[in-house]
């Protein structure tokens, strides 16, 4: 079992993420998530997931309750340890600091020596108490069913005080800073920022060997974020503008040959000049597809009216994959059913007071 310590706010689409990279993927308490199995690899290209621990066990959210189990779970390992806690959102009032030098101490009279800038083992001590946020639910009122508790679990709505205690088994490379809109080779206002982009594109299915299409691509920063974890990428855009400018930010960025941050190969890519409803693509030619609608009131949209430039992306994106992910300001779950699209799960993404973005997820 792992414990997942999820970053954000919203606990519900980080879980979702992170079942790109993790199985059977079940919340906890605010902020933690556990799940069955990981690939640690695609972890560290996780967006919303900060760190995967090797569970040692789980207790209620205090230092006495976390000592007491500390004391008495089996401990197979070998060589120098280290105690980093967390207290979520400063939501139990538990002393980090005191919390890592007591459960150190404990380690410590169970034989292990203490190193704490290059241990061996990691012990992660994740405090966390509140209530079970519902998940995000769309227009239609549905929601992912890897939200649902697993027996055993709290129900969605409780109040929870959890500790859980686990050994770091591997964390996300947290360099998206570095990809700023605005500090990229060509910029354009409302470009969608790379933590955002490279969850989508993890939902979508982007992963060394996949290919992610994305058919209104802009200045390409998803296919950017999807490139980076290893998948080939394929964007189409209306503007000649933006094609241009997509290319030259995604040779930037993926014509390199050293392994990306997180220790893959780059993707490979391909720009075209193209119409979203008439993609050059045969039918099921690409694994996951993840556009940013136009948002009409502030989007040059040459040739079609939004509501059919969106409904023909639809039906297009569903000829040639099983998988995608749209971002838009609205939701567009009619137009995705009635191009063939079952709708898996739906999130509401506040940006500020006059924008909110949903986040449909579609199969």
């Amino acid at each position: 079992m792992y414990l997942l310590e999820l970053g954000g706010e919203d606990d519900a689409f980080a879980a979702h993420e992170a079942a790109s990279a993790a199985a059977d993927v079940r919340r906890i308490a605010p902020g933690l998530a556990v799940a069955n199995a990981i690939d640690p690899a695609r972890v560290r290209g996780l967006a919303y997931t900060h760190r995967a621990n090797d569970l040692l066990g789980r207790t209620d959210a205090s230092l006495e309750s976390a000592r007491a189990l500390l004391e008495t779970a089996p401990i197979d390992r070998e060589g120098t340890v280290a105690v980093r806690a967390t207290d979520v959102h400063g939501s139990t009032g538990v002393s980090t600091e005191r919390a890592e030098r007591e459960l150190g101490q404990v380690l410590v009279d169970r034989g292990f020596g203490v190193d704490l800038d290059d241990p061996d083992h990691l012990l992660r001590a994740t405090f966390s108490a509140g209530r079970l946020a519902d998940p995000g639910t769309n227009a239609a009122d549905e929601t992912g069913d890897l939200l649902t508790p697993a027996d055993g679990d709290e129900p969605i709505g409780e109040r929870v005080s959890v500790c859980a205690l686990g050994w770091l088994a591997s964390e996300s490379v947290r360099d998206f800073g570095t990809r700023a809109p605005t500090d990229k080779p060509f910029f354009q206002p409302g470009s969608m920022d790379p933590l955002l982009a490279r969850a989508v594109t993890n939902v979508a299915g982007a992963r060394p060997g996949a290919t992610i299409l994305d058919p209104m691509c802009g200045t390409g920063g998803v296919l950017v974020e999807a490139g980076l974890v290893g998948a080939d990428v394929i964007g189409t855009d209306a503007q000649r503008k933006m094609v241009g400018g997509a290319s030259e930010n995604l040779a930037h960025y993926l014509d390199r040959d050293e392994p990306s941050p997180i220790g893959v190969d780059r993707g490979t890519w391909q720009i075209a000049r193209g119409d979203a409803t008439r993609l050059p693509l045969v039918d099921d030619s690409v694994d996951g597809v993840v556009f940013d609608a136009p948002y009409g009131r502030q989007s040059k949209i040459a040739t079609h009216r939004l509501e059919d430039l969106v409904a023909g992306a639809l039906s297009e994106t569903r000829r040639v994959a099983d998988r995608a992910v749209v971002v838009a300001d609205r939701s567009w779950a009619g137009e995705a059913r009635a191009a063939g699209w079952e709708l898996e799960a739906a999130f509401e993404r506040r940006v500020h007071r006059s924008l909110t973005r949903y986040v449909l997820v579609l199969a």
